[in-house]
């Protein structure tokens, strides 16, 4: 059976998968709901010790994470599998790994030994702490990226020790950066003719995402704290009860600020000598919180998201999941989207972030059974009938 592209995008492009658990998967992820050809890489199943990393295969995070892909496998430790991996590496574009350092060096198939059979591969590459450096060869995890990223220590309330936040956004965030830097290595090859390595890690990633916490550190020599649901800097802005539950509320600035006041129907706060400037009501910030809580809780979530609306000041509700997706602009977004399983069921994924007008991306395909493509694949490539029984019988796949 052909290959379906997800999107006209990046069609043309085709990529070999090396990857496993979240991070590798995630970069893989962007480029397959894209179009790109992906081909999914999995050790043999007679190879296999146990259950394999990320759990079993039918969970819904193994599920979502390989949709629009196709599987085959391959024993990169045999001569023949090996082989035939290099043969895919010939007319591929893309090869993303995200291996320990050193075992793409063992298996002989780091960036200097593809660019020799493919000037033109781009190789991505995820690791947990980069590819070389004192900590190269540790184990890499989210959580362990997290705290040493600085992200534990500023999440959470005052006083609360160190918290993770509810994703694995290490993870996350190395795989959609390693993505785009193989996006801009391709873009780059069209001027040079030659493809390049694309390296990143978890601890990058995080550092990267600390964003204005990071500038406040490297330019004036703050250490951000712990500050719960409220702004650091950006005050009042956070979390407030209501008659039924909790909304959250942005009050930036102060002209903001004083549309806020005027919502909640306390006006005298505007020129309050310790809440009439940003310094003063970041200094007496318990004090203003509890203030406007006073005050908030006297009606419903709805009544205040509608006041506040109005007014044009940031607000929203706070949901669980389930409530997430159950919401009219969530639904208009359209960012769950069905698919059809093979036995006609329906399965239903987080579809892409952004949109492009004329090659959107849509899920075609749920994820592949192990090897499920691997003949098909093999013979795309130019595999003979009698090449591809050999690798069966030698084991390779």
């Amino acid at each position: 059976m052909p290959f379906s592209s997800a999107s006209q995008a990046l069609s043309r492009f085709t990529v070999l998968d090396l990857t496993r658990v979240r991070s590798g998967p995630t970069c893989v992820r962007q480029l397959a709901d894209w179009g790109a050809n992906v081909i999914k890489i999995e050790t043999p199943p007679h190879l296999e010790k146990g259950e394999g990393p990320g759990g079993p295969r039918e969970n819904a995070d193994f599920q979502n994470l390989h949709r629009n892909k196709r599987s085959i496998t391959l024993d990169l430790k045999s001569p023949e599998g090996l082989a035939a991996f290099k043969r895919l590496v010939a007319k591929a574009d893309v090869v993303v790994e995200n291996f320990r350092p050193d075992v793409k060096d063992r298996l002989g198939i780091n960036y200097e030994d593809l660019k020799k059979i493919n000037k033109g591969i781009v190789l991505g590459s995820i690791s947990g702490f980069g590819q070389d450096g004192p900590y190269a060869k540790r184990p890499g995890f989210d959580q362990i990226a997290q705290g040493m990223g600085g992200l534990m220590s500023i999440t959470g309330l005052p006083g609360q020790g160190p918290v993770r936040v509810g994703i694995p956004i290490a993870d996350l965030c190395a795989g959609l950066f390693c993505a785009i830097g193989i996006l801009t290595a391709l873009l780059e090859r069209d001027v040079s003719g030659e493809g390049q390595w694309v390296s990143t890690s978890l601890l990058q990633a995080q550092i990267f995402m600390l964003d204005f916490q990071a500038a406040r550190w490297l330019q004036m020599h703050e250490v951000a704290q712990q500050a719960g649901n409220n702004h650091p800097t950006s005050i009042p802005t956070g979390v407030f009860k209501t008659k039924d539950g909790h909304i959250n509320i942005a009050s930036t600035g102060q002209k903001m600020w004083e549309i806020t006041c005027r919502s909640i129907e306390m006006p005298e706060l505007i020129d309050h000598p310790d809440y009439n400037s940003g310094a003063q009501r970041s200094k007496n910030r318990n004090a203003l919180n509890a203030l406007i809580e006073a005050k908030t809780v006297s009606k419903t979530s709805a009544e205040w998201i509608d006041i506040f609306n109005k007014a044009g000041v940031p607000c929203g509700p706070i949901y669980t999941i389930d409530q997430t997706f159950a919401d009219e602009q969530v639904k208009h977004l359209g960012i769950a989207q069905d698919a059809t399983k093979p036995n006609g069921e329906t399965q239903t994924f987080v579809g892409q972030p952004f949109r492009l007008s004329r090659t959107p991306s849509k899920i075609v395909a749920t994820p592949p059974g192990q090897g499920q493509h691997t003949d098909e694949v093999l013979k795309e490539f130019g595999f003979a009938d009698t090449e591809i029984a050999a690798l069966h019988q030698a084991k390779a796949v």
